[in-house]
């Protein structure tokens, strides 16, 4: 008897629940906050509205379109990875397999705003909401578009001491970094498969070497 939910299948339900998730959660941030507004939920956990055009966590290393770019390969090569490691004989362990559909589906989430939030939705700023518009009429093209941002979470919130060298009065946040939740989901499936799957990482890595020499040769 088949099994109903296959590596394949589960690993296609987890990319399909993480986008659902993340894009509702965007667009219920950018058509309900304005830009930069904050909402208090604890002392350590706040939504936060912003946007940025770069990679994880606001990080902006790269050109725009590069980045976006960048993005829809390592998309592609993840998914074909992943259907192949899904339908192969030898099947890799379902976790592992979880850890690469997280990624997938963090890295899908932020494209999306890349790639369409640009010509779908006006402008967020700090005294207009963004609303639907007609794909052309959004405020920007597409592949520009600037990825949704919310969760703050300040766990530590306090101020290095004065007799600290080079900090010493300096404000010290910890966590600082404002993201998403696919940012979250790409991070967890990283931080889960070197923690937990390391040595099926190398392995993996050493068939791609092997099999990249074998066809040179």
């Amino acid at each position: 008897m088949k099994k109903i939910l296959t590596q394949g299948r589960l690993a296609a339900l987890i990319v399909f629940v993480v986008l659902v998730i993340d894009q509702v959660i965007k667009i219920c941030v950018k058509t309900g906050m304005y830009l930069h507004e904050s909402i208090h939920i604890t002392d350590w956990f706040y939504l936060v509205f912003v946007e940025n055009k770069g990679m994880a966590f606001g990080m902006e290393i790269l050109p725009k379109l590069l980045l976006t770019m960048f993005r829809i390969v390592a998309v592609i090569f993840i998914t074909w990875y992943l259907y192949k490691a899904t339908h192969r004989a030898e099947k890799l362990k379902t976790g592992y397999i979880v850890c690469l559909a997280c990624m997938l589906a963090g890295a899908i989430g932020n494209i999306i705003d890349c790639v369409c939030y640009g010509e779908i939705f006006s402008e967020s700023t700090s005294y207009t909401l963004a609303h639907w518009v007609p794909v052309g009429e959004g405020y920007g093209s597409w592949l520009h578009g600037k990825v949704v941002d919310m969760f703050y979470f300040p766990i530590i919130d306090t101020y290095w001491p004065d007799w600290m060298p080079f900090c010493g009065g300096d404000r010290f946040i910890f966590f600082s970094p404002i993201f998403n939740f696919a940012d979250a989901s790409i991070s967890c499936g990283v931080i889960a498969a070197f923690l937990f799957y390391s040595r099926t990482l190398g392995q993996e890595f050493q068939k791609m070497e092997n099999t990249k020499e074998e066809k040179q040769s």
